[in-house]
């Protein structure tokens, strides 16, 4: 099991730029488990939804709303995700959440708090 605690949002004008940061840490530290990162967001009045996800082998995929926007990447420690979002829009606007998914065939969940994204002039 790991704890996800996301940081890095706040109020940006379009057209601007914001970092988001995942700390990621294990809860016990017995288990051999592996996870796969995702960022996801939910908008008011709309459903959650992937932004952008990275495996454990670093393969990368995003949501077509936010590609060549967004980048997902992973700190040389391996316990940190970033989510660089670059050119926003007022559409980017909602709270951001950090994922880890067990790399196996279990495939269970795990949530941060969420860190809220405002994009607006």
């Amino acid at each position: 099991q790991v704890q996800l605690v996301e940081s890095g949002g706040g109020l940006v004008q379009p057209g601007g730029s914001l970092r988001l940061s995942c700390a990621v840490s294990r809860i016990s530290t017995s288990s051999a488990a592996t996870y796969d990162m995702g960022w996801h967001r939910q908008a008011p009045g709309k459903q959650r939804e992937l932004v952008a996800s990275i495996t454990v082998g670093n393969s990368a995929k995003y949501a077509d709303s936010v590609k060549g926007r967004f980048t997902i990447s992973k700190g040389s420690a391996q316990n940190t995700v970033y989510l660089q979002m670059n050119g926003l829009i007022p559409e980017d606007t909602g709270v951001y959440y950090c994922n880890a998914k067990e790399a196996s065939y279990l495939r269970r969940d795990f949530w941060g708090q969420g860190t809220q994204v405002t994009v607006s002039s």
